[in-house]
């Protein structure tokens, strides 16, 4: 396959995302070319321009978006189990390292590259989900988040940024028989998180008095509070929701660093963990509890390549619910 194709990308110089003409990728001994049928954009994409990461982009423009789904159009020679036509599910975790979800016979394999590595292990017993509907493994960092707290079943979790990673951790938390407090500045998020079964809401920037209520009407307050947002204010106020000895989840990144009180930290008032996730092991566990559980993203999608702006704009405004993507 030869030609040109368009990208949006980012411009290091300029600072702002523009749609470029761009070479058609040939693959090389030990990789896969993909040819995408939709793209979802991340608040991780947008973090190189709100200058929330140290990571410097590795050259002058960088093609943004990290999740992808569509169809094998090219292998290399040293590539097995897979050929062209297969449908895939992408994810990029780092710049050398991609995962990738395919249907086989009856089931479903994951396999990866690592450093140009094939290494490949499979989860069995899950038919192929829509392009459409299942656009890229957001179960990951949500499912871990809510996970790796440790909860028993009745116990309250706040999750505080109810929008992309939210709305997948308000549904994890659920189907873990967790009780759930959804924390956002948008209504959309609260009316979405409702929707979902949060068995709580919380407006935190029009409800001053909303600590207070959430602390008595779950006896003390959240077991653990999960925030997702990017901000700095979501986790100066974290702490004030949760009871006596909870967990406050990293997951967020705000442009600032964090500020923590040690002695509340060394009184155990509370405690601090985070969960990070996108190896291969990581990623059987969240696939298959979302297909039993019938996890789904709720997703927004574009028609053009072009309109990446107004999915930028949404995801800055931060008002609305789920996920954006363009389907191509």
């Amino acid at each position: 396959m030869s030609g040109t194709m368009r990208a949006a990308q980012y411009n290091t110089t300029l600072n702002k995302v523009e749609i470029n003409e761009i070479p058609i990728p040939k693959p090389g001994e030990n990789d896969i070319l993909i040819k995408n049928a939709c793209a979802s954009l991340c608040h991780s994409d947008l973090m190189l321009f709100w200058g929330h990461t140290a990571e410097k982009p590795p050259m002058e423009k960088v093609t943004i978006g990290h999740e992808n789904t569509g169809t094998v159009v090219a292998i290399g020679r040293n590539v097995t189990g897979f050929k062209i036509g297969d449908p895939m599910i992408a994810k990029d975790v780092v710049f050398t390292i991609f995962i990738v979800w395919k249907e086989l016979a009856g089931c479903t394999a994951l396999q990866h590259t690592d450093t140009l590595q094939n290494t490949p292990y499979r989860t069995t017993g899950m038919p192929w989900f829509s392009q459409r509907e299942w656009t890229l493994l957001l179960p990951l960092l949500s499912y871990h988040s809510v996970k790796k707290c440790g909860l028993q079943e009745g116990d309250w979790i706040a999750i505080i940024g109810c929008g992309g990673l939210g709305h997948l951790a308000i549904q994890y938390a659920k189907a873990l028989k967790l009780r759930v407090i959804g924390i956002d500045i948008s209504d959309s998020q609260l009316e979405s998180a409702k929707s979902l079964g949060a068995d709580l809401t919380f407006n935190s920037a029009s409800t001053p008095g909303y600590k207070k209520e959430l602390l008595s009407l779950t006896s003390g307050g959240a077991h653990a509070a999960v925030v997702l947002s990017a901000s700095n204010a979501a986790y100066q106020s974290a702490p004030s929701v949760l009871r006596i000895n909870g967990i406050l989840m990293v997951i967020g990144i705000p442009k600032e660093n964090l500020s923590i009180n040690a002695l509340d930290v060394l009184l155990g008032k509370y405690r601090i963990m985070g969960a990070s996730s996108g190896t291969p092991q990581q990623m059987r566990e969240p696939i298959e509890f979302s297909y039993k559980h019938g996890i789904k993203a709720h997703l927004t999608t574009f028609n053009d390549i072009g309109d990446i702006q107004k999915i930028i704009d949404l995801l800055e405004n931060g008002k609305t619910a789920g996920r954006f993507g363009i389907v191509f």
